[in-house]
């Protein structure tokens, strides 16, 4: 049935947009409400930093990604809204359970499995989202979409911080949890699946053997010097943010001797509000300054990396908590900003039977690499400099870690920047 008609209208369109969004929102919120809860959950359990980075980082990685392909192949010939709202109720259903276990092993086993429903969610959104806007509209919406990224943290640590502080962490999981199927529904039961290539000049046919295999798109897109460069940008990148999500946190309480409450309350605002515009402009920028330069989809996303790394250095060392915290709020906001442009340059990169596939390997990378190892690097090096540096082993696990690793990123943004207008197809 030809659904083409109702994303006519801006009005639904941006509907659409602000559903998908407000699932990635839950999804940010499941995800990371564990880096504001976990030095309770850890005193309680009785954890290490490495079982905690292993929590936030490796496990839930291994479990997404490898989920986030066959979802994404089935994205790319199956009802995206349906896989979308699915996806959407089985995450929300174990993050509750989370509020449950009673040892390591079932809180590791619950949180595997909202790893594998948040692997439905960016795949079939992103191929959504560009078949509701054309080419040239894509960084900024999914730069939208990507606001639930930072809306999402806002509300993980704001509410996990506070709830954690009056009724326990277990309550928390509860509380964010619950919403989850409500928002299924809705997605199931209001929004069109679009048309493919609806924003194309030449609508993709829907026949089955159009489909491309997961070996031929992975190879189209590794036979791209820009997306190879992207690529390992993405996984930098996210190596940074992630082991920063899932410990900065941490450093405040552990360091600086703040609550959860208050920690969140900071968190919420720096990463919730300014990550969120940030995260926007950028994405809006990219599509202005795209349309006269393509190498700019690129540029700007390095240009952030490169703005925030040195900053890093001295919120991990100034001994002034405040001072500490304001330096944090470029960095915070900056932070989550490369996704936007380069899944957009990815998608502009393959035809529209590829897109989701191709985000799907995009996450792969990211999160295999940078969710996977970020975490569980620093729970580590934490670990290992505890016996000598007691609470300071934290401090210094993401010094040595978090900013080299962000400016490789960008060097690789630039190096795929000298290559986007070759290799970018018109679509």
């Amino acid at each position: 049935m030809d659904n083409t008609d109702r994303y006519e209208s801006k009005a639904y369109r941006n509907y659409a947009l602000f559903i998908l969004m407000s699932a990635y929102v839950f999804n940010f919120i499941d995800r990371q409400i564990l880096s504001i809860l976990q030095e309770p959950i850890k005193a309680e359990l009785g954890l290490s930093d490495t079982q905690l980075g292993l929590l936030t980082g490796f496990a839930f990685a291994v479990f997404y990604v490898v989920m986030g392909l066959p979802i994404a192949r089935w994205a790319d010939r199956g009802v995206r809204r349906n896989i979308i709202g699915m996806a959407v109720a089985v995450w929300s259903v174990f993050t509750g359970l989370s509020g449950l276990v009673s040892s390591y092993t079932q809180l590791l086993l619950v949180r595997i499995g909202v790893g594998v429903g948040e692997a439905g969610c960016s795949p079939p959104s992103h191929s959504l989202i560009s078949d509701i806007f054309p080419k040239y509209e894509r960084a900024t919406a999914i730069g939208i979409y990507t606001v639930g990224v930072n809306i999402g943290i806002l509300l993980g640590f704001l509410v996990g911080g506070w709830v954690n502080e009056f009724f326990g962490w277990r309550v928390a999981f509860f509380v964010v949890g619950a919403p989850g199927i409500l928002l299924a529904l809705i997605i199931r039961f209001t929004l069109t699946e679009p048309t493919r290539g609806r924003t194309e000049e030449v609508v993709v046919a829907d026949a089955a053997e159009s489909m491309p295999t997961l070996l031929e798109v992975f190879k189209t897109l590794w036979n791209l010097r820009t997306f190879r460069h992207m690529a390992l940008a993405a996984a930098a990148i996210a190596f940074a943010g992630y082991a920063l999500l899932a410990w900065l946190p941490s450093f405040f309480i552990r360091v600086h001797g703040l609550s959860t409450g208050t920690v969140g309350t900071w968190f919420a605002l720096i990463l919730g509000i300014g990550g969120g515009l940030a995260t926007w402009l950028v994405g809006l920028f990219a599509d202005k300054l795209g349309q006269r330069d393509l190498r700019w989809y690129l540029w700007i996303t390095a240009l952030t990396t490169v703005i925030y790394s040195p900053l890093l250095i001295g919120v991990f060392f100034i001994e002034d908590t405040t001072a500490a915290l304001l330096l944090y709020v470029i960095p915070g906001a900056l932070i989550t900003t490369y996704l936007a442009p380069i899944i957009a340059v990815t998608h502009s990169l393959v035809p529209n039977r590829m897109r989701a596939l191709s985000s799907a390997i995009v996450y792969l990378i990211l999160n295999l690499l940078g969710m996977g190892l970020g975490p569980l690097s620093v729970g580590f090096i934490s670990d290992m400099l505890m016996p000598s540096m007691g609470v300071d082993s934290l401090r210094y696990a993401l010094a040595v870690t978090v900013p080299g690793v962000a400016i490789l990123g960008a060097i690789h943004l630039t190096l795929g920047a000298r290559h986007i207008r070759n290799e970018m197809q018109t679509n």
